[in-house]
């Protein structure tokens, strides 16, 4: 593993490095690479396919709609969702490659359906290095002089173009081709997922409207939301569909629970002490949005009265100018807040791992040490 600190989550001690082993992350990276490879060539042809369709069924209206959803979709990032789908599949003992890629599609088009719903929730005006999508529609309102609100057009038309992408994924699900009992399970895995996830969201908003919100409130937001979404259902999907029982889907839930966490408390890092657009959105946004993520609640429980009292703000100013977007990462810094959420993030990254050594001889080598891998990513990433 990476040379990170584990410390006591509890106590925000530092201790000594766990143990260096580059060969895990090179494999992850090795294998991410083939896995977006082949995800991003299917998301290509199927945009340009449902593009082409939707013009000649429903017209240039709706053709407008779906380009906003499909720019989101075909922008790509890592395929992280996608990817785990295809290897829980595979590590389960799956063999038909045509069919996990398909099911790989669909994960990755609710992930967009997703995004742009949480992009509207959060006034984020980039996302992947692009407009989000109501942005891209909004402005499509202004360019053609079209009545009424620019920003509420954007939205509204926004969500239902998302809405449109869930549906689609769920019809290409429904058929696939393979047992019609494990895809059954499949959705039914997938949409109580997706049921955690939203109570996640929930509870996200809350904390950033909310006065007292405290590390158990974000933890909550990070299993939830996180956890649930990015780690365990995927994987779960993939692996129900090869077929794997209750005891193996059981047995891998330790470490999506844990490395789930440690990529939200990552990206939280990266999302703010990244460089501009790193992470695919402005470094502002959760300062800006009044997100309560492990850092900003820990700088809040551990900074001098006047630092509070800025930070507090802060969070939320939706006129946060680079000044006060500096002070606000020296109090992160200053505080502990930015050790105490890399050694949390370690923390969970060391338990993720030894739970793969726990139940090795349920999946393929090379399944553990993809995962493997992409756990100690996760603690150097830089996007």
């Amino acid at each position: 593993m990476n040379k990170v600190f584990a410390g006591s989550v509890e106590e925000g001690q530092v201790v000594s490095p766990v143990v260096d082993s580059r060969a895990d992350m090179a494999v992850f990276e090795s294998k991410l690479k083939e896995y977006k490879s082949a995800i991003d060539a299917d998301i290509a042809g199927y945009c340009k396919q449902v593009q082409k369709r939707t013009l000649q069924d429903f017209g240039a209206n709706s053709r407008e709609a779906v380009d906003a959803y499909t720019a989101i979709l075909g922008r790509g990032g890592k395929r992280i969702r996608g990817a785990l789908t295809m290897l829980g599949y595979e590590m389960s003992g799956g063999t038909d490659h045509a069919m996990i890629l398909q099911a790989a599609r669909a994960i990755e088009m609710i992930h967009a359906y997703i995004l742009i719903i949480d992009d509207i929730n959060d006034r984020s005006l980039v996302r992947r290095g692009g407009p989000s999508a109501h942005i891209i529609l909004a402005d499509y309102h202004r360019a053609h002089n079209l009545s009424d609100d620019s920003q509420h057009f954007g939205e509204s038309i926004a969500m239902n173009a998302a809405l449109i992408g869930n549906h689609a994924a769920q019809m290409l699900i429904a058929n696939l081709d393979g047992d019609p009992q494990l895809k059954l399970n499949a959705l039914s895995v997938l949409n109580r997922s997706m049921v955690v996830t939203a109570h996640g969201q929930f509870n996200d908003m809350f904390n950033e409207v909310s006065a007292d919100v405290s590390q158990r409130d974000v933890d909550r937001v990070l299993e939830w939301k996180t956890a649930h979404y990015t780690f365990l259902n995927p994987l779960h999907f993939g692996m129900i569909l090869a077929g794997a029982d209750c005891h193996a889907t059981d047995a891998i839930t330790t470490y999506a629970m844990r490395a789930g966490r440690a990529f939200q408390i990552s990206d939280d890092i990266v999302g703010t002490f990244g460089q501009e657009f790193e992470s695919g959105k402005s470094p502002l946004d959760d300062i800006r949005e009044g997100k309560r993520t492990l850092l900003s609640v820990y700088a809040l429980e551990h900074t001098t009265n006047g630092n509070h009292n800025f930070l507090i703000q802060m969070l939320g100013n939706h006129k946060l100018t680079q000044s006060e977007f500096a002070r606000c990462k020296a109090i992160l810094v200053e505080s502990g807040a930015l050790d105490y959420a890399k050694s949390a993030a370690a923390k969970h990254v060391e338990v993720a791992v030894q739970s793969l050594k726990n139940q090795q001889d349920l999946w393929s080598s090379e399944g553990i040490q993809f995962l493997t891998g992409l756990a100690e990513y996760l603690l150097v990433r830089h996007s």
